[in-house]
């Protein structure tokens, strides 16, 4: 076996130089930092030496499966730093580590065949020593690679490059996050704020954004887009409890009952049924005689002072003409459902509980969204969407559609970042551009005014309570009643109707988000 195994690797030696010119050949191919190779005979030759050591310490480590020592770790970080010290991107980067690992296990896989002759066990020795000191050898080009950045750029701008590496899963987030100060928590709140296209030559938002990263100490970058807007990502450290739908308080989920308890019956009317909700034995009647024990799917005995079951009386006449029974709507509220009396009470708590997705959202978030659009005093949209840190890029995608589907507001307005439960019903209607078309509309109808699209606005999200409403649009009570006559004179609907909720506040809220 020694003797198959000094075979293959006398194989991979006799391969190495050409195999390191072949790496060479396509960085400089494929990477745009390493076109200069072709025309840089120093740094092309500098790059050939380190490809082909590399290749040479392997050779000489993997036979005895032994570690790649300090030195070498320290050479190869101090590669990285070279690298991370000449500009090269995160990208090109990764691109680099993807590269050489994939013609590394290819020079392997051309040993194997030119030997003809080895035995498998070979092949997954190789491969068992190559993995551990790969992940290894990355770690240390990480370390040499951040080393760079710390000197080349500015604290924000690290930062930025945090966030970035995470929003990519890229290993350099291990590396980068303790050099700018920060830890890497297990789940993250991906929260986007969109900020409206400003007035000509005004510039992104790189001191309020500095301010910010200084103040809240979490990753996060500005990404520019337009005159003046952009959006910044920032990602908030959360908890990955079971979220809780909002109002909701205390230990338990309303929706999961607590260890060891059936939750409470709702009753019909006013009037409680303690002893039925909790699944309690009633009490005797007041005449001191014991109710019968009941069986479940059997009739009680009828005591002789009752009517005859054969006589029953008659039923009560229904209060309205009967009809087809409605749709059955699904039940979001916590509690059992209506169900004859005769059913025995189901086990709750081993009943699945629905997942109703309500996001909780971090309270550094909150702040975080308030205190940037109050610093860039421009219309902010905010949407945030939570996952773990291997799930950063889908978040992202779905943040960022939430914060372009929630309204802009300018501050004193109080932002705030929205969640899918939010905005679901703009979501839906944005992939659907014959509802937002009619929308559109329906708030262009309201264009007379006066100011009958912020009044909605704030109508709803006051809870339809015209005191609350009114107060916040520094208005008497009687012109919020002229305005929201005014809105069913112009629209035909009433504004605190079902229909008129249901369209008017879509209309609304995709106005102000398209402003």
């Amino acid at each position: 076996m020694l003797a198959a195994m000094r075979s293959l690797f006398a194989e991979l030696a006799r391969q190495a130089a050409a195999s390191a010119r072949r790496e060479v050949e396509a960085y400089a191919r494929e990477i745009p930092e390493f076109a200069s190779l072709d025309t840089d005979a120093r740094a092309r030759a500098e790059t050939l030496e380190y490809a082909v050591w590399l290749r040479r310490r392997t050779l000489e480590l993997a036979p005895h499966n032994a570690p790649l020592t300090p030195d070498d770790l320290a050479a190869i970080a101090a590669m990285g730093e070279v690298r991370g010290g000449s500009g090269m991107s995160l990208e090109s980067r990764q691109r680099v580590l993807r590269l050489h690992t994939a013609l590394m296990l290819r020079d392997i896989h051309e040993a194997v065949d030119a030997q003809r002759g080895g035995a498998a066990q070979e092949l997954l020795r190789v491969m068992g020593w190559f993995a551990p000191q790969g992940e290894r050898g990355i770690g240390a080009y990480c370390q040499g690679f951040v080393t760079a950045l710390r000197h080349r750029l500015p604290y924000v701008e690290q930062v930025a490059l945090l966030a970035r590496s995470l929003l990519t899963h890229d290993p350099l987030a291990a590396e980068l996050a303790p050099a700018v100060g920060m830890e890497l928590p297990r789940c993250c709140a991906v929260t986007v704020i969109r900020v409206a296209d400003g007035t000509g030559g005004h510039g992104g938002p790189q001191r309020e954004v500095e301010h910010l990263v200084k103040a809240h100490r979490v990753p996060m970058v500005w990404c520019p887009a337009g005159d003046g807007g952009g959006e910044l990502i920032a990602l908030v450290p959360a908890t990955e409890e079971t979220p809780k739908p909002p109002g909701a308080t205390g230990g338990a989920s309303p929706l999961t009952p607590a260890p060891g308890r059936t939750p409470a019956a709702a009753p019909a009317s006013g009037r409680t049924r303690p002893a039925l909700a909790l699944g309690r034995t009633p009490p005797a009647p007041a005449s001191g005689r014991r109710r019968p024990a009941t069986t479940p799917g059997r009739r009680p005995p009828v005591p002789a002072s009752d009517p005859p079951p054969d006589h029953p009386p008659p039923a009560p006449p229904p209060a309205h003409e009967p009809g087809p029974p409605p749709d059955p709507a699904p039940d979001l509220t916590p509690g059992p459902s209506p169900r004859p009396a005769s059913d025995p009470a189901p086990d709750l708590t081993s009943a699945p509980v629905p997942d109703l997705t309500f996001e909780a959202v971090p309270d550094l978030a909150r702040d975080l969204v308030r205190d940037f659009a109050g610093a860039v005093g421009r219309a902010c949209a905010a949407g945030i969407a939570t996952a773990p840190l291997a799930e950063l890029a889908g978040a992202l995608t779905r943040a960022r559609r939430i914060s372009r589907a929630a309204p802009l507001r300018r501050a004193p307005a109080r932002p705030r970042p929205h969640t899918t439960a939010d905005v679901f019903v703009e979501l839906a209607v944005a992939d659907v551009p014959l509802v937002d078309a009619w929308l559109a509309t329906v708030a262009g109808r309201l264009e007379p005014g006066p100011d009958l699209v912020v009044t909605l606005d704030a109508y709803y999200r006051h809870d339809m309570d015209r005191s609350a409403t009114a107060a916040a649009l520094n208005v008497h009570p009687r012109t919020l009643d002229y305005r929201l006559r005014r809105v069913r004179e112009l629209t035909g609907l009433p504004p605190g109707s079902t229909r008129g909720v249901r369209i008017l506040s879509a209309a609304v809220t995709r106005r102000l988000a398209m402003r």
